[in-house]
């Protein structure tokens, strides 16, 4: 196996005045290539410590992917690093600093001296092309290790190492076949409620059952190397059959995408009315191009689960839509839930039965169990399920 390693750069990344969201998309993208990260460290713009640490991990990866500190400031230092850490002096390299120039005037703009640093490389570095920026990536070999140094901006860094550090690899090295990693989402069962279930089930050689948690959902998901590819698909059906009810999607889809792509296969449009949920189905749903009527968030009111029911009847009725989701204020822990269509309506009043979640997971908890009210619909099946800590105390149909 290739030891591939990452180093994310800059303060507020060390400090965590911003979330190192690139680390954890790399992680995916090299995952599912066959090059799963075996460390990843955070230094901050301190140049002793980057020389440090290039030097160090130069001893133990194969490859390293170095990410920000490349741009036009005083605090961006990776080029000078790199440099000193291989004991060579930075040369401009002119056709970049052409490429910016030409990148600035393009724009109507003029390039500030500053810039002119991000076409400074290491004297030995191989130029690797950022395409949609000004920071000049670049690569160097340093003892046994490999090193890609790439910009700290999302859309530079993906680019770059999707068109150039990846064909890269692929040339150097023998890449192993990416492994297999079957998914599937759940939503009412607690991760020790799942592993309880699921840790009986024999696993082929190398396979592992993991568990990620992100309230209000539980991710389940097999990953094994591709010789056990077999194994996997049979032992799937027991892991589903494990989630039950409270599978929610397969794969990554994802909830919103799953309803939107259902809609528009049934040829139904949706209007929604939110008031504890405050926007958020209608945000997600959005997100995914659902076919959204029409959408309100409406102030809180005392309303009983009847009111609801029918008040969401009338909405479908007089805005000529195929589909009616409501979502009422929060009542002494109580939330009314109503679902509207062509064939009948559904309501649930449930009630919360613990209080240690703050506002927004409740929330977040309240557009996933309208949501998938109205996933089961779609999949005919019947509206309510269990919800764990949420308990349905009235419902009503007609």
């Amino acid at each position: 196996m290739i030891n591939v390693e990452m180093l994310s750069t800059g303060d507020e990344v060390l400090h965590g005045q911003i979330t190192d969201t690139n680390a954890a998309w790399l992680a995916d993208v090299f995952f599912n290539q066959g090059l799963p990260l075996t460390r990843r460290n955070t230094v901050g713009d301190n140049l002793d410590d980057l020389v440090a640490i290039l030097r160090e991990r130069s001893e133990h990866a194969d490859v390293l992917i170095v990410n920000g500190g490349l741009g036009p400031t005083s605090d961006d230092l990776s080029a000078l690093a790199a440099a000193q850490a291989k004991g060579e002096s930075l040369v401009l390299h002119e056709a970049w600093l052409t490429h910016m120039e030409t990148f600035f005037s393009e724009r109507g703009r003029v390039m500030a001296p500053s810039n002119r640093k991000q076409a400074e490389i290491p004297a030995s570095a191989e130029l690797v092309d950022n395409p949609v920026g000004t920071a000049c990536g670049f690569a160097v070999q340093l003892n046994r290790c490999l090193m890609f140094f790439t910009p700290g901006v999302p859309s530079e860094f993906k680019v770059m190492v999707e068109r150039e550090i990846l064909p890269r690899l692929r040339a150097r090295f023998a890449l192993p076949e990416p492994p297999l990693c079957l998914r599937l989402t759940t939503f009412g069962r607690s991760e020790s409620d799942l592993a309880q279930a699921l840790d009986p089930l024999p696993l082929p050689p190398g396979v592992t059952m993991g568990y990620r948690s992100s309230m209000p959902i539980i991710e389940l998901k097999l990953t094994g190397p591709a010789s056990e590819r077999e194994a996997m698909l049979a032992l799937w059906p027991e892991v589903k059959k494990v989630a039950g009810e409270s599978l929610i999607f397969e794969g990554t889809e994802g909830l919103a995408a799953q309803i939107s792509r259902r809609l528009q296969e049934k040829q139904l449009s949706l209007t929604l009315s939110e008031q504890f949920t405050g926007g958020l189905i209608a945000l997600q749903l959005n997100r995914e191009g659902a076919p959204l009527l029409a959408s309100e968030v409406v102030p809180p009111q005392p309303e009983t689960l009847a009111q609801t029911a029918h008040w969401t009847a009338e909405r479908r009725v007089n805005h000529f839509a195929g589909v009616a989701l409501a979502v009422s204020g929060l009542e002494t822990d109580h939330l009314n839930f109503a679902l509207s269509t062509a064939e009948g309506t559904w309501a649930l009043r449930v009630k919360f039965s613990t209080n240690r979640h703050n506002l927004q997971t409740r929330q977040e908890v309240g557009a996933m169990m309208a949501l998938n009210m109205l996933r089961r619909w779609l999949n005919g099946q019947e509206i309510a399920s269990e919800h764990g800590w949420i308990t349905v105390v009235e419902s009503l149909s007609f």
